[in-house]
């Protein structure tokens, strides 16, 4: 059975994006298939990215460096739980994308994003990021609106649709992070 981390990718304070990833978890707990576990990037205590060496090298100094490639290569595939900020995604998480290289190669990736339109912006730009670790990513995602899914902007209420999506694209990120295991394996 595959393993997948469903990361947080919100450190703002007043965040919803903790909601919303516990939603997630709870809806891929009931679909089953894989284990889940959420990873909350508040708790991963990165600093701004502080590596003299760039991460392609894998010559990690930093402690916290260590840990986070634990994390990050303990799973085989990711959903990443993100907002739109700005018409990309948080900062927070680039950084800690770029902390590690190889922890992330041949895997796989899901997406579940809210903000105005849904946050598809941050999720077009985290493809690109993707691409150049070598994740793929599924087509189907879960765009949460915070006109449509939340009350006031501020209260988690998703409309009754989003759990199939949530199911179809953890559908996609099961199957795609297990077909890619033989080549981390090797």
């Amino acid at each position: 059975m595959i393993k997948v981390g469903i990361i947080i990718a919100s450190t703002r304070p007043g965040r919803v994006g903790d909601t919303v990833a516990r939603w997630v978890h709870d809806v891929a707990v009931k679909h089953g298939g894989a284990e889940f576990e959420l990873v909350d990037l508040k708790d991963a205590g990165l600093p701004h990215l502080d590596e003299p060496v760039p991460a392609l090298m894998r010559q990690y100094s930093q402690p916290h460096t260590h840990r986070w490639a634990a994390t990050v290569a303990s799973f085989d595939a990711y959903v990443f739980v993100t907002p739109e900020y700005n018409r990309t995604f948080p900062g927070a998480l680039k950084s800690a994308i770029d902390f590690v290289y190889a922890e992330w190669n041949n895997k796989a990736a899901g997406f579940v994003s809210y903000g105005i339109n849904g946050g598809v912006l941050a999720v077009e730009h985290l493809r690109n990021v993707m691409g150049a670790l070598g994740i793929a990513t599924v087509s189907d995602q879960v765009a949460l609106s915070l006109h449509n899914d939340f009350v006031d902007f501020t209260v988690f209420k998703p409309q009754a649709h989003q759990e199939d999506a949530v199911t179809g694209m953890l559908d996609a990120v099961i199957a795609w992070g297990g077909a890619l295991k033989p080549l981390r394996n090797d």
